[in-house]
């Protein structure tokens, strides 16, 4: 008798079980009090019917609709593409609902040792970065980068290059879309330095950007501009020798976790996902905002189906009305494009078991 279920069901009104491992057609799987003949055989991570769908019938799973199904779905069957499609279409009406939600552990005391920066925020590493202002420089930064950590290798915990390609042909909101992203990079409080490359030609001026820096963030910065320098590689190096000077003076302090700021990043999603990792990052988040702390997400069309979810847990009127606002300007560019809001799941979240977006926003 295996000890690891052959499957699991997640919510007690979910009429899906998600495989835990390869399913057989012919074996019988146990959930609970249900027992399901398997159809067909499902690869892990995939849907099992654990009682008769009617077609047009929601298909739940966390307790949530994923979907719906398009034909009828007999116990044992796969649910997937073939039987299931998404329930989103346009732009939706909310209400201001809010459910409160209590951490298990708080945890106000705890603690992590970190880097206190100028403006107050606090860092968990101490590196040097290197950020090009345009793309025709990131080659440049690249290699700057890797000399550098060579030269200081164990003097601070990385030297690191954020080659990208944007910068130039870039007007009005685009490049001011760039430019304040470059701008908040510079100011990550995991940065005990920064050097910014420029090139000279480019629509992202290197002045430009460094005004877009707090005062308070600029002692820590110091910057090349490639056309206007003899050697600019020279020139980098001892940009990077004077930051690093600096930065290996820093020294970890104690905080509590209500200075910790959380980037929440998806990332090769499957069917498992849901059951794994994201719920731990989801309580880690959790624990840390309820500290005091701040976690950020983003992907906004990847909450899309679960949104609602969200917005209970909004701590004000006024903050539910800017996350609808939010979602809803989101589905609107994809209307206004004739795209549909719900093509995000990748061949890849597919083939892992993934069918709908509401199912992968939900996991």
């Amino acid at each position: 008798m295996d000890q690891f279920p052959a499957a699991t069901r997640i919510a007690a009104t979910d009429n899906v079980a998600i495989a835990l491992r390869d399913l057989e057609a012919g074996e019988t799987v146990s959930i609970g009090e249900t027992n399901v003949r398997v159809a067909v055989r499902i690869a892990r991570g995939h849907k099992v019917a654990l009682c008769p769908i009617a077609a047009g019938e929601a298909v739940l799973r966390y307790g949530w609709p994923i979907g719906t199904a398009t034909q009828p779905v007999a116990p044992g069957d796969h649910v997937h593409s073939h039987n299931l499609a998404t329930n989103l279409k346009a732009e939706e009406p909310y209400t201001f609902a809010p459910v409160s939600s209590a951490v298990a552990a708080p945890a106000s005391h705890w603690t992590f040792r970190g880097y206190r920066r100028a403006d107050g925020s606090v860092g968990t590493r101490n590196e040097i970065w290197v950020i090009p202002t345009v793309g025709c420089v990131a080659r440049t930064a690249d290699r700057v980068a890797q000399q550098a950590a060579l030269r200081h290798a164990g003097r601070v915990d990385a030297i690191l290059a954020f080659p990208h390609p944007l910068g130039c042909s870039q007007l009005g909101d685009d490049l001011d879309a760039t430019a304040r992203l470059l701008a908040a990079l510079a100011c990550n409080p995991n940065a005990g330095g920064v050097l910014l490359i420029g090139l000279g030609c480019e629509e992202n001026q290197l002045a430009a950007l460094l005004q877009r820096i707090p005062p308070d963030r600029r002692a820590r910065i110091r910057s090349v501009g490639a056309q206007l320098s003899a050697d600019e590689y020279a020139d980098a190096a001892t940009a990077i020798d004077v930051l690093v000077e600096t930065a290996a003076q820093d020294q970890r302090e104690e905080f509590g976790i209500d200075a910790l700021r959380l980037g929440l990043k998806c990332g090769g999603s499957d069917g498992l996902s849901g059951l794994t990792a994201n719920p731990l990052i989801g309580r880690a988040a959790d624990v840390v905002t309820s500290a005091g702390g701040q976690a950020i997400l983003t992907e906004i069309p990847e909450i899309f189906g679960a949104e609602r979810l969200l917005m209970q847990r909004t701590a004000d009127a006024d903050i539910f009305d800017a996350l609808v606002a939010l979602v809803n300007r989101f589905k609107r560019y994809f209307i206004d494009h004739g795209e549909p809001i719900s093509e995000n799941p990748s061949p890849g979240n597919v083939a892992g078991g993934i069918t709908t977006l509401e199912e992968k926003s939900l996991g």
